[in-house]
Parts: C-alpha cells; sequence; structure tokens
C-alpha cells in the first residue's frame, strides 16, 4: 500500500512539473515575443510643418484635451528633440524623419539645389519621367527618385513582403512623396485652382482609385471658402503679439493684417483654392482626406501592420506670412489641436484605441521676425545678398579675373566652376579658401567653413557638425555661410527657416500607442533617431543608410 501511494505521489509530481514547466516555458516564449517586436495595426507618422517646440508649451492652455495633450500626457515627450543636419528645410526635414539619416547620406540637401551634373536646379520630388494622374497640368510629375536610401516605410513593406499598405498624404508634393518612400501605395497631394482636387503620379499608379475621386467629385473643399476668423475670443490669444503690426504680410487684396481675413472678398486673386494653404482650413482639409483614407483603404484593418503618413503643411505657410509671434499662428495651432483630436477619434473608432502607435514631429523650426526682434533690442537683421553682390564681383574678379568661377549660389552654399578653377592652374582647396576668408569680412556673415573642411575632418558638435551632416559629396556645394543668430535672408515680413542655429532645429518629438511608454526626457535626441526606434519597436530591418539610433527610453 505504501509502495502504491509512492508511486501515485511521484506520478502527480510528474505531472504537475511537466504542466509548471509547460506553462513557464509558454510564459517565456511569450515574454520573448513581447520583447522582440510590437505590433499595432497602424503606425500614423505626424509631421507639422515649421512647428517649433515651444508651440507646445506657449499655447498648452489654449489646446483642448484630446489633441497634443493626448500625447504628451498619455504618450512620451522628447523635450530636447533636434535636427542635427543644415540646411532645415521641407525636403530635407521629411526625408531625414523617414530615412534615419541626414542629407549626407539620403541625398535631399534641399528643398531645390543646383545640380552640379546637370548644370542646372533641380526639385526634390521633381521627375519629367513620370506624369500627373488626377490633373492635366505638370503637378503631378513627381517620384521619390532623387532619394538615395530607404525609408521606415520602404523597410516595413520588404519586411511584410508587400503586404502592408503605406499611404501618405500632404498637401505639399514633397511632404507626402519622401515619407512615402519608394514603395508606397499611394502618395496624394494638393493641387488647388479652381476647384481643388488631391492628385497623385503615375509613380504609384495610373488613374485614380474610385474613393478619390468621388471625393474629388463631391467637393469637400468649398466649405472652407469663407472668412478666417479667429477660433477663440482672440482677446484670449495672451501668447502671441498685437493684431496689427508690420512684421506680418498681406494677401492680396488685403490693406491689414488684421482678423477676420475674408477669403471670399479676395477669392480670385489669392489663386482661389490654392489661397486655402496659408490658412488653418489647409490642414482641415488635410485631415478630412486622411480619415477618408483611413476608412476607404482599410488601414489598420488586419494584423499586417499599415503606415499613414500624414503632414500638414499649412502652418508653414501661415508661419511665413505672418511670422511666429503672430494671431494667426496662435489660432492655426489651436484649430490643428482641434484636427487632431477628431483625426485621434476616427484613429479609436477606425482601428482601436492601443491597437496603433503614433509620432508626431516637425521638418523645422522657424525663427522670429527679426524687424520684430530688433524692435525689442534684441541682435537681429537682414541678409541683403543684392548689396553685397557688387563688391562680392568685384572681389571675384580681381582674385580670379572672371565672376564667374562662381556657378550658383543657394542653400547658403557657393558652387564653384571647378574647370575655371582648374585652367587657372589653381588648387580647388586654396580657391575654396580665398573666397571664404573674402565672405567672412561681411557684417551679416558669422561664420565660413569649405567643402574642404567637410572632406577632411570629423565635426562631433556644434555648428560645423550640423554643416557635416548636411553635406553630401556629390551634390553639396564648394562654400558655407552661416549667418549671424538672428539674421535671415528673407523679406521684412513673416518668419523663416534653413539655418543650423538652434531657434531651427529644436522641433517636438511625440509618441504615443502600443509599445510606447508614458514619460518625457530632457536628454538630446535627434531627427533620425525616429526611424530606428520604429524599426526597433516593430521588430524591422532599419532604414539602409540609418545613421541615427533608437530612443531606448521611449519603447515599453
Amino acid at each position: 500500500m505504501q509502495k502504491k501511494n509512492s508511486l501515485l505521489i511521484f506520478v502527480l509530481f510528474f505531472i504537475l512539473f511537466g504542466v509548471l514547466e509547460t506553462t513557464a516555458q509558454k510564459k517565456s516564449k511569450e515574454e520573448s515575443n513581447t520583447d522582440l517586436k510590437v505590433s499595432p495595426k497602424l503606425v500614423v507618422g505626424i509631421v507639422v510643418d515649421q512647428m517649433r517646440y515651444d508651440y507646445l508649451t506657449r499655447f498648452w492652455d489654449q489646446y483642448g484635451n484630446n489633441g497634443f495633450k493626448r500625447l504628451v500626457n498619455e504618450g512620451y515627450n522628447c523635450k530636447n528633440n533636434h535636427f542635427n543636419y543644415a540646411p532645415t528645410s521641407t525636403g530635407p526635414g521629411h526625408s531625414s524623419i523617414y530615412t534615419g539619416t541626414t542629407p549626407a547620406t539620403h541625398g535631399i540637401i534641399g528643398n531645390n539645389w543646383y545640380d552640379k551634373q546637370l548644370d542646372k536646379e533641380v526639385y526634390c520630388a521633381s521627375d519629367e519621367t513620370f506624369n500627373s494622374v488626377g490633373t492635366t497640368s505638370d503637378a503631378g510629375k513627381m517620384s521619390p527618385h532623387r532619394m538615395n536610401v530607404t525609408t521606415i516605410t520602404d523597410e516595413l513593406r520588404l519586411h511584410t513582403q508587400m503586404r502592408s499598405k503605406t499611404i501618405a498624404i500632404a498637401l505639399k508634393d514633397r511632404g507626402a512623396v519622401l515619407p512615402g518612400g519608394h514603395t508606397a501605395n499611394a502618395a496624394y497631394w494638393f493641387e488647388g485652382g479652381d476647384r481643388g482636387n488631391w492628385i497623385t503620379s503615375t509613380f504609384y499608379m495610373t488613374q485614380l482609385p474610385k474613393w478619390v475621386l468621388d471625393y474629388n467629385k463631391a467637393d469637400h473643399f468649398s466649405k472652407y471658402k469663407k472668412a478666417w476668423n479667429s477660433a477663440k475670443d482672440i482677446n484670449s490669444y495672451a501668447e502671441s503679439g498685437i493684431d496689427e503690426n508690420l512684421y506680418e504680410g498681406l494677401s492680396e487684396g488685403e490693406t491689414t493684417s488684421v482678423f477676420p481675413h475674408d477669403l471670399e472678398k479676395n477669392w480670385d486673386t489669392n489663386g482661389k483654392y490654392d489661397g486655402l494653404r496659408a490658412t488653418p482650413y489647409g490642414n482641415s482639409l488635410t485631415a478630412d482626406f486622411a480619415i477618408e483614407a483611413l476608412e476607404k483603404e482599410l488601414l489598420g484593418g488586419d494584423e499586417i501592420t499599415d503606415f499613414l503618413a500624414v503632414s500638414f503643411s499649412s502652418t508653414d505657410y501661415v508661419g511665413h506670412k505672418y511670422g511666429v509671434n503672430s494671431k494667426e499662428v496662435e489660432d492655426t495651432y489651436i484649430r490643428l489641436d482641434a484636427d487632431l483630436e477628431r483625426f485621434f477619434k476616427a484613429l479609436d473608432r477606425k482601428v482601436g484605441k492601443g491597437e496603433y502607435t503614433v509620432f508626431l514631429t516637425a521638418d523645422h523650426g522657424a525663427i522670429d521676425v527679426p524687424a520684430y526682434l530688433k524692435d525689442q533690442k534684441i541682435p537681429a537683421g537682414y541678409f541683403d545678398s543684392k548689396a553685397m553682390q557688387e563688391r562680392f564681383n568685384e572681389f571675384l574678379k580681381y582674385s580670379f579675373g572672371t565672376a564667374d568661377v562662381v556657378k550658383n549660389f543657394s542653400n547658403y552654399q557657393f558652387f564653384l566652376d571647378h574647370k575655371i578653377v582648374k585652367n587657372l592652374d589653381m588648387d580647388l582647396a586654396k580657391a575654396q579658401e580665398i573666397i571664404a576668408t573674402e565672405l567672412l569680412t561681411y557684417d551679416s556673415i558669422d561664420r565660413v567653413y569649405t567643402g574642404q573642411q567637410m572632406w577632411n575632418n570629423n565635426y562631433v558638435s556644434g555648428i560645423p557638425y550640423i554643416l557635416q551632416n548636411g553635406y553630401n559629396q556629390k551634390r553639396s556645394g564648394d562654400i558655407f555661410i552661416v549667418l549671424r543668430p538672428g539674421f535671415i535672408s528673407y523679406h521684412n515680413t513673416g518668419s523663416t527657416h534653413g539655418s543650423p542655429q538652434i531657434y531651427d532645429t529644436h522641433v517636438p518629438l511625440l509618441f504615443y500607442g502600443k509599445g510606447i511608454k508614458q514619460g518625457s526626457t530632457v536628454a538630446r535626441t535627434e531627427i533620425p533617431d525616429i526611424a530606428p526606434t520604429l524599426a526597433s519597436l516593430l521588430g524591422i530591418a532599419f532604414p539602409n543608410g540609418t545613421t541615427g539610433k533608437p530612443i531606448v527610453e521611449v519603447l515599453e
């Protein structure tokens, strides 16, 4: 009897041990899978064009609870996030966000740049080998062919054997084409004019999908043909300057830049539907179309992760026209906050709360209007390239016998004619140095660097580090100028960007949703860190030019 009991106890112990071992292995496997990757049904990339970091904090009390505040309070806030290259403009910005690298590698060195091989200026997204879809104009002749590397959207498509879907949307063509990468199912951008349409390129498709054709025909845009007044009592807009001032640009037909802006009255003189770009309504119609794409393309509708890239471009147009400190900028962000809220609600409804992952950042920052800064006794001013041209040409003629030694000036870069330099039996590095030394004597110019310095040195901090990350050996110029802090090459009203200065590099970076921790950091993060962070989250390959690193603190 005792032997039987012992045998029974042994058998029960063996069974129990087996059950515990199986459970432990299953739990270990589940934990391992959790650590290995996170699989949201949808990743949503949001780029707010020309958004400074302090727009989060300045306008915080004006925001509702379910737009920007939802991302900050429930997600992860990288407070010290920067572009680590210049020029800080839209094309390079969107490319760097999605490729995980800088212009030195991805090759998009500006919105436009002088092509040394073609001997002409080129546009970052233009491609004459493809045709427009959805319009008879040339506005659709675009592709990402000038971008040398893959994007996070490309890598997701490759990882899933092209079963995942990527849709990219923006008012600006470059704001859709570059984030969509080389493998996007579709990229759509807005053509204004008489009617207003979402269009694309034959790079993606030969005709618009039925849902886009129906959307364009339904004329969802005419509801925004109305006066632009402040969304709230304008007296509550305490975080911006007075409404009537000398620092803001005017739309055609306006004599003052104060609210309300009568869009209908000046409709024809401001490009009709194109005029919506420089109003918050451009962001609203972008959100409308993104929500429609979410539904009609069934994004996030199964277990294979999809990607929706959305760029809100009107913030840039408004900033350029009215300036950082304007009531118009404050109102635009209040209205964008409301658009984000309804976009997030659509994501909750269509994909499911907790089933998607979002990041929000900007493609560059912006400077306060220098004329305003000067009136506040802050050092600031304007670089007048025309005024310096006569003196500079005389210097070139004296030093080289001809002013034609400089072929082009763009993106704060001088491109030299290497043939002329060679014919003068002069070393290129020496020619660069002679011109750089002269340029440093001009009052508005703070620093000058040469291509030779970019080739020979490895900068790890400061302005030269930022310039070097923007320097592409095949595409960039020979001499780089950096204007004094507070100085810009622009007209006297409105704000601009493009410099390596901190007001152009410091932008928000917010993560939210599945696989994302709640919290914040003041440790420095950089724009190329976004793509590898997402790749680590998803368990996919990094974009093939990645130089950034995953932000470990963000991930659960």
